[in-house]
């Protein structure tokens, strides 16, 4: 890490993860710089390992020492230190709880069938569809579950919505969720989305770190 470098926070991520995607989305709306580490998961640096055994992304190292290994306490803690977009105004922790457990569930065995034994995908498609309704329903009266604008419960259920599309984007688009699919879209559309999805290189111990400036606001 370089001196210029040596005073931010230090995110270990996989693109592709949704919990490593809610965090680096918290700070895309914080607007602060951070050192960004993109780790290839069958090849963990130990650098990560050191600051949390567990082994899963995303790990935030601060300049002070402290690691925060959780996805939504990383949005927490970006957003209690700058919320210019007001994210923190609308936070439903049971309906995040909800996404990160049953829904996530069915999701992974839909998904990733192929890890599980005697896994249907489409039954498990079809469970994790009772939390798409739940959305839809919501999303009836008001673009985002935030209300008019999107806040922190959309940012960190979306990318999980994101991967339970994944599979068959024609399917998911055909069903009747039509709200969740304008969410889906507003979404995959936005400044957000394309900078915290942004291709990086990945990351092994001794390499040169890629810094990630504070977005225009």
């Amino acid at each position: 890490m370089t001196t210029s470098t040596q005073a931010l926070p230090v995110l270990y991520s996989f693109r592709r993860c949704p919990f490593a995607m809610r965090a680096r989305l918290g700070l895309w709306a914080s607007g602060m710089p951070y050192v960004l580490r993109e780790v290839v998961l069958a090849n963990k640096p130990q650098t990560m390992l050191t600051l949390s055994p567990k082994g899963t992304v995303p790990v935030l190292h601060l300049p002070s020492g402290e690691v925060i290994d959780e996805s939504l306490d990383i949005m927490a803690w970006a957003l209690t230190e700058h919320d210019p977009l007001g994210w923190r105004d609308h936070r439903d922790d049971d309906l995040i709880r909800a996404c990160d457990t049953d829904f996530k569930f069915h999701l992974d065995r839909y998904k990733y069938a192929t890890r599980y034994d005697n896994s249907d995908p489409l039954e498990h498609r079809s469970l994790g569809e009772a939390f798409v309704l739940g959305l839809d329903q919501r999303l009836t009266a008001q673009p985002f579950l935030g209300g008019l604008h999107p806040r922190l419960t959309d940012m960190a259920i979306a990318p999980f919505v994101r991967q339970f599309a994944l599979p068959d984007w024609e399917w998911f688009f055909h069903t009747p969720y039509v709200h969740v699919q304008g969410w889906l879209n507003a979404f995959i559309s936005s400044a957000a989305f394309a900078q915290v999805m942004d291709k990086r290189p990945p990351w092994r111990d001794g390499d040169e770190d890629t810094l990630v400036n504070p977005p225009p606001h």
